[in-house]
């Protein structure tokens, strides 16, 4: 019996051992996987993008990237970045607000528009305005009078880059509003403060990390749009080319140096982004677990 007994724990312990060894096996699989997938498909472009930009010299470089047209598309970029990040944060809280503490009919409707522009191509989304604001459009005669161009000028570019971008910041919010519950403010409230008072010392420090982590997504978002800002701009060099734009104009014109160049500028801002993500990341995570 004790024979028979000592042969079972010898096979038990020996197919754990197997086990272990398979799963170790699969493990290093797919980290393998993984890391051969993330250096095809985004290691191996960066580094080709960078290594191109400075193929014909410093000097060659330096040039493209502070062409007269170059930097117009830099600032247009940032402008257009700025006025979205600030549009959505003040959407994105007031919509996340009003969908986590109040109850009332086409909520969910409210919810799924929310969600919208991610299901939309942004080609669309950029012939929507054109057929909205263009000169087909009952609209346009108003427009016109009032002096107001919004296709083929920044108007039209900033509408399009909030509308592929609103969903950002109110998603991250909303979870953590849902989460935190409704305690606090209604005792805040209890107590005689007032809405600005709840919201800035009570909602606020809440959802700060997601606010600015929505924030983050938001300008990457909007820093790389193309489709629905080709549609809207007419591509006026100087005047409606945004980086990604006047990317594409270069390259359609074979100076693969300037587009590198240019593209070069975006990768800086991308990775400058994602340090920012997983740093905001970080901290939200350490508040959270204090």
């Amino acid at each position: 019996m004790n024979k028979h007994r000592n042969k079972q724990r010898n096979r038990r312990g020996s197919d754990k051992v197997s086990l272990g060894n398979d799963r170790g096996i699969v493990k290093w699989l797919l980290i393998a996987l993984c890391a051969v997938f993330l250096v095809v498909l985004l290691v191996l472009p960066l580094v080709y993008v960078v290594v191109t930009a400075i193929r014909d010299g410093w000097n060659a470089y330096v040039k493209a990237v502070t062409d007269t047209y170059a930097v117009k598309s830099i600032l247009l970029t940032l402008e257009v970045v700025a006025i979205t990040v600030v549009v959505n944060t003040i959407f994105g809280v007031f919509a996340a607000w009003i969908i986590t503490k109040f109850t009332f009919k086409g909520k969910k409707v409210i919810s799924t528009l929310i969600d919208l522009p991610l299901a939309i191509s942004p080609i669309i989304a950029g012939l929507i305005f054109v057929l909205t604001f263009g000169r087909q459009s009952f609209l346009y005669p108003y427009l016109e009078k009032a002096g107001v161009q919004i296709i083929f000028a920044v108007p039209g570019i900033v509408l399009a880059t909030i509308f592929v971008t609103f969903p950002f910041i109110s998603r991250e919010i909303i979870p953590v509003l849902t989460a935190a519950g409704s305690d606090e403010e209604e005792a805040a409230a209890m107590m005689g403060a007032n809405g600005f008072q709840i919201f800035t010392q009570i909602t606020l420090p809440h959802i700060k990390w997601a606010l600015l982590y929505g924030i983050v997504l938001c300008s990457a978002r909007a820093m790389g749009e193309f489709g629905a800002v080709s549609v809207l701009s007419g591509h006026l060099r100087g005047l409606t080319n945004t980086m990604p734009l006047y990317i594409e104009l270069l390259y359609q014109a074979f100076d693969f140096t300037g587009a590198f160049a240019m593209s070069s500028i975006l990768v800086v801002m991308a990775v400058i982004i994602l340090v920012l993500r997983n740093i905001l990341e970080y901290r939200g995570q350490k508040e959270g677990d204090v």
